[in-house]
């Protein structure tokens, strides 16, 4: 072995007290850390030879990259959609390190059971029905993409095809319907080998982002029959709208289309008795999206896929090679997904559901909500700024009142502040800012620092 080895395993208690004691300083200090900064580019070091043991490397970590990482972990940084880590969910993520199980074959732990109760836990957290069998993927985008991928298949299966075994190619066009598709639905047809033109955008509603169900119906009509993939929103990433998915699914009566459900961090709504009547019909879509890493609250990177067609994505996805052993009805997770081999992702998600139920869950779901709100007001009162819609579940999105070209500069200047994070976007042909609610640690006194930060900042 080598000798800089020999000697860490030799200390491993000690030096992961080390690392467990400069973690514990890295939380600590996270209400002191600029939540973000504008990115100073290092010049990278030569790879080193001999090494220099973990301690040195903590401390050369720590010197060179630590100061210019984010508190993206923390309770003021509003941009993307970005929970933190419980501490249960923490606690599970070094023990997935420590264990490094690869959960894709069943053959020699109970990796993959664990992560069936874990999916279960979530359908139920969802109020999916059972006939939703789902997977943990790397976040939404793998999500989408997967969900899309059994959807092509059932489309294939229409025309009497396996598009898995005769490619795209026996399939001909195919149509991809959507009012509002986040960017990752591009991304997925694209590497779908459906090709970005397939993705036809449908009107929305005037002042909303949730599709007009009557041009969505006019759309299905156009194609005379021919089948097609339907991607609803539940939670769109701008303004959270929600697609009508009742009336989506009543069109299946008269329509034939795959329809797949973006719910990343809507699904959620579920956990809120006063918003989760937006999810009614979610339970009937054909494949789902959720991201975990969003308002879970577990570390990066989790989602979770479900689909009521288990035998097309195992068609789908299915791996051939002898030392997995042969296909069963209850197939491993290498047959399910992209990936041969991964992490037990389901181990930090298994920990916060357990440690915290439901209704643990459901209070930073409620709280994140209220928190929102609470910074619309704020926003609104602010004669400096404008809401571009109105808060409807986690995500204030406005803009400045006069001059919204400017948005970059405010970007910057708040990214300056080290107060808070917020993330710029357009909105229906606006620039715009978006702060977006899914941290546990959010309390009502960030708010108000947020909201001082964007007074200062007014023009």
């Amino acid at each position: 072995m080598h000798p800089l080895l020999d000697d860490d395993l030799a200390r491993l208690p000690e030096l992961l007290d080390e690392t467990r004691a400069y973690a514990v300083r890295l939380l600590e200090g996270l209400d002191d850390r600029p939540v973000a900064q504008v990115p100073v580019r290092h010049r990278p070091e030569p790879l080193p030879v001999e090494g220099t043991g973990l301690r040195e490397a903590m401390k050369a970590f720590a010197e060179r990259w630590e100061a210019g990482l984010a508190a993206s972990a923390g309770p003021r940084y509003l941009g993307f959609v970005t929970g933190g880590a419980t501490p249960a969910s923490l606690a599970g993520d070094w023990l997935t390190g420590t264990l490094d199980q690869n959960p894709t074959s069943g053959i020699d732990s109970t990796g993959p059971d664990l992560e069936r109760e874990t999916v279960a836990w979530l359908r139920e957290l969802f109020g999916l029905p059972g006939e939703h069998e789902g997977t943990l993927v790397s976040g939404a985008t793998m999500s989408n993409f997967t969900g899309l991928a059994v959807g092509r298949q059932w489309l294939g299966e229409r025309a009497g095809i396996s598009v898995a075994d005769q490619g795209l190619a026996a399939l001909g066009p195919v149509t991809v319907l959507s009012g509002s598709p986040h960017s990752s639905i591009g991304k997925a047809v694209s590497m779908l080998g459906l090709g970005r033109s397939a993705l036809r955008r449908v009107e929305v509603l005037p002042g909303r982002e949730a599709v007009d169900t009557a041009r969505l119906e006019q759309a299905l009509e156009e194609l005379q029959g021919r089948p097609a993939i339907v991607v609803a929103n539940a939670g769109t990433v701008n303004t959270v709208d929600f697609d009508d998915l009742r009336a989506i699914v009543a069109l299946r009566e008269r329509y034939p289309f795959w329809l797949h459900v973006d719910a990343a961090f809507g699904a959620f709504a579920a956990l809120s008795p006063e918003h989760a009547h937006l999810l009614d019909g979610l339970g009937e879509a054909d494949s789902i999206c959720v991201d975990l890493h969003k308002w879970l609250n577990v570390p990066y990177d989790s989602a979770v896929q479900f689909t009521r067609r288990r035998d097309l994505q195992i068609a789908t996805f299915a791996n051939s090679a002898a030392y997995l052993g042969p296909l069963s009805d209850d197939p491993d997770f290498v047959h399910l997904t992209p990936e041969n081999s991964r992490r037990l992702r389901a181990i930090p998600a298994w920990f916060t559901l357990a440690a915290y139920g439901r209704e643990g869950h459901a209070e930073i779901v409620r709280r994140d909500i209220a928190l929102a709100g609470l910074l619309g007001e704020r926003v609104a009162a602010m004669p400096g700024y404008r809401l571009l819609a109105p808060v409807r579940l986690n995500v204030v999105c406005f803009t400045l009142a006069r001059e919204p070209e400017r948005i970059g500069e405010l970007v910057t200047a708040i990214i300056e502040s080290g107060e808070a994070f917020l993330t710029p976007t357009v909105y229906d042909g606006v620039p715009a800012l978006r702060a977006a609610f899914s941290n546990w640690r959010t309390t009502e006194a960030d708010v108000e620092r947020v909201a001082g930060v964007l007074a200062r900042l007014a023009p």
